[in-house]
């Protein structure tokens, strides 16, 4: 019987620790030569600068994406000619994963932010699980959990005042940045207060208030796009309903 055992990333020459291609083969202990397989169709390209486009939408579906530096947002066309956000993807994160049943991208994607990309040919990736069990079945667990984690960000959000949107905003970056290894507390907001309030469904100006309110209020300290949350359970309190000073708010 074949000897299956757990591959360090430090023995991938060119993998990233908080890469989510990392769960395709370290939790289910796949052969080296399997790893080797895995890691030889994934193509990094050069650092990318904000505004850059990976995929537009109408583009036909090819390659799932996957943030190694930087950060990435998803948006389509509003009513108005202006954009409307879908969501922000962090190093570690898989974008494209909407496009496999349709084989077309029902939105655009843009880089916020200096960053680095690895891209992984979808039909290449789908040979390779179907002659590596184990590989099917782990990226079966990273497709549901992708899916998970937007519905359970789309539910908390759904009928949320505003400082309770914006809470939940920020806990969710900060348990993300967790996950991946990174300061759950203090991090850099990639995305404009313009671009926030367009994807929690709030005017700038509210946002803006908002951020004044809560540092005020000694939840959380800004510096322009740096943030430092220093009340986490505070800001759980909005979310559960007790509202700045206990009370609800009047923003929408």
């Amino acid at each position: 019987m074949a000897e299956y055992r757990v591959i360090s990333l430090e023995n991938i020459k060119v993998a990233c620790k908080d890469c989510s291609l990392a769960t395709l083969c370290l939790p289910m202990g796949l052969l080296p030569e399997d790893v080797e397989r895995l890691d030889s169709i994934v193509k990094r390209n050069r650092p990318l600068h904000r505004g850059d486009h990976l995929f537009r939408e109408g583009d036909p579906f090819k390659t799932l994406f996957i943030v190694k530096t930087g950060s990435v947002k998803t948006f389509t066309p509003s009513e108005d000619g202006g954009e409307q956000v879908l969501g922000f993807h962090l190093p570690g994160e898989i974008i494209g994963l909407d496009a496999i049943q349709n084989e077309v991208h029902g939105c655009s994607a843009k880089v916020l932010e200096t960053a680095a990309v690895c891209e992984v040919p979808f039909d290449r990736l789908e040979e390779l699980t179907s002659t590596i069990p184990s590989l099917q079945h782990q990226m079966y667990r990273l497709l549901s959990k992708e899916i998970s984690e937007d519905t359970g960000l789309l539910m908390l959000l759904g009928k949320r005042n505003a400082e309770e949107r914006l809470a939940a905003f920020l806990l969710s970056l900060s348990d993300r940045f967790k996950r991946r290894g990174f300061s759950a507390n203090d991090f850099h907001l990639s995305m404009s207060r313009h671009e926030i309030g367009n994807y929690l469904g709030l005017a700038v100006e509210t946002v803006s208030r908002l951020f004044t309110r809560f540092q005020d209020e000694r939840l959380l300290e800004v510096d322009r796009k740096h943030i430092r949350l220093v009340d986490l359970g505070g800001l759980q309190a909005i979310i559960n309903g007790a509202g700045c000073e206990g009370h609800q708010s009047n923003y929408t």
